[in-house]
């Protein structure tokens, strides 16, 4: 099943069970899938990494706005895009942790030779790739920061 399936699918359900919150996380979802399919030069489908790529936009999305609301102190606005983004952080795969980002990243300089900052390039292009969906890229940048330092 796809996920825009299985969105649907959750939104009837929410719809029945009237649960606001996670309604207007899955319908934020279904609207970029759809806006992704639609774009210009996007196929029919979304491969699965693309709609990781939409939702970990979503869930960025979210918590800029979160940090905002809560620096102007509208704690009102702000529970709604903490409850939005947990919706659409169950549709994401498991996040790594930092100690498993940690220890992965130093696998990752020993295989790409880095020995200081000036490396960082190289390991942050292959540490992109193979951790795409599992790990932020702010926390990959800082791991790699910290282990080259």
């Amino acid at each position: 099943m796809s996920l825009i399936q299985k969105i649907d699918q959750d939104i009837k359900q929410a719809m029945l069970g009237k649960q606001e919150a996670k309604l207007r996380g899955l319908r934020a979802i279904k609207s970029a899938l759809l806006l992704a399919r639609t774009e210009k030069g996007a196929s029919d489908e979304l491969t699965e990494d693309a709609e990781i790529k939409v939702l970990q936009k979503l869930v960025k999305q979210r918590k800029e706005s979160a940090d905002i609301y809560q620096a102007q102190n509208r704690p009102d606005l702000y529970q709604i895009e903490v409850e939005e983004q947990e919706v659409i952080e169950a549709y994401l795969p498991k996040q790594m942790d930092r100690s498993e980002i940690e220890a992965y990243l130093k696998d990752v300089i020993e295989r790409v030779g880095a020995t200081s900052v000036k490396d960082m390039g190289k390991v942050m292009g292959a540490a992109n790739k193979e951790l795409s969906g599992k790990a932020d890229g702010k926390t990959i940048s800082e791991v790699v920061k910290q282990l080259l330092a």
